[in-house]
């Protein structure tokens, strides 16, 4: 195995493009790391970034929006007071990720590149409306992030090409995310079903909202028809069934030995409903705890 540490996303990018065989970037590591000790991948290159600049930064821009760098851990997005305040979503979605010890390491990237459709970070992040900067031998490029999964496993990110960093728009006045999961367990276990909801008011009423799913179809869904449902309505109980029905009638799932077809079917309407009342509540300025379903 070729073992590089780049100081540069650029010399990252030459290393990847010359590399012949299995290539893996390395920045939290908790997927790579876990996947070569069982033997599941061993690559022939392994590019860790984390001596890169600015890849462990969170910033906040000038116009309210927010760049985060590849190696940020979910332990700093949880301690970072301004993010956690701004998309507490995105944030609690990033800390369901693994032990206390793994969101030390765990990064919304890595989360995103494993190309799992239970990975619990992404659905916050889709329905945030967030986007990944991507520097490959072509130049450079930037992807929403519900264009990155294709399948189970896989992304559309391209040989040479690598993730440089998270962008998350500005939050902006009067609005609200939240991030909801159902597992067998009470911590560290996969999604059964997860459900993001990010919304904005005008007074009492819906008006701009997206809405995600994970662990239901081969990739991480953006649902439209669950955001035509809450849209200029107050959320109220018909608002809230519509969106429960257009969540539960976009469900493409598998049965696997954590739940069947009809049981996923049926909690991803219960927890559009349960996110959309959180996210909701935050919008109007509410102080809303998410939960574990």
């Amino acid at each position: 195995m070729d073992y590089h540490t780049p100081a540069s996303f650029d010399d990252a990018v030459a290393l990847a493009t010359a590399a012949t065989g299995v290539t893996r970037f390395l920045a939290g590591g908790t997927d790579v790391l876990v996947q070569l000790r069982a033997d599941i991948v061993t690559p022939d290159t392994l590019i860790d970034i984390k001596k890169i600049d600015g890849v462990s930064d969170i910033t906040q821009n000038a116009d309210g929006s927010w760049t985060l760098g590849v190696a940020v851990s979910g332990a700093e997005m949880t301690e970072h007071a301004s993010l956690s305040a701004a998309w507490p979503g995105v944030v609690e979605g990033m800390d369901l990720v693994g032990s206390t010890q793994v969101q030390g390491r765990a990064t919304l990237t890595g989360n995103l590149c494993n190309g799992s459709p239970a990975a619990d970070s992404v659905p916050g992040m889709v329905a945030a409306g967030a986007t990944v900067s991507i520097t490959g031998p072509e130049g450079a490029r930037t992807v929403a992030v519900e264009d990155i999964p294709t399948g189970p496993g896989r992304t559309s990110i391209a040989k040479g090409e690598l993730v440089t960093a998270v962008n998350i728009p500005a939050r902006g006045e009067h609005a609200g995310d939240a991030y909801l999961r159902f597992i067998p367990r009470t911590e560290m276990d996969i999604a059964v079903v997860g459900c993001a909801v990010n919304l904005r008011l005008d007074g009492d009423t819906v008006t701009e909202a997206r809405v995600s799913l994970g662990a239901v179809a081969p990739t991480v869904l953006l649902v439209q028809d669950c955001a035509n449902a809450i849209i200029g309505t107050t959320l109220d109980d018909a608002a809230l069934d519509a969106l429960a029905a257009a969540a539960s009638a976009a469900c493409n799932p598998i049965t696997d030995k954590r739940g069947t077809i009809e049981f996923r079917t049926e909690v991803a309407g219960v927890l559009a409903k349960r996110a959309a009342k959180i996210a909701y509540a935050r919008a109007k300025g509410e102080t809303v705890k998410g939960a574990h379903a």
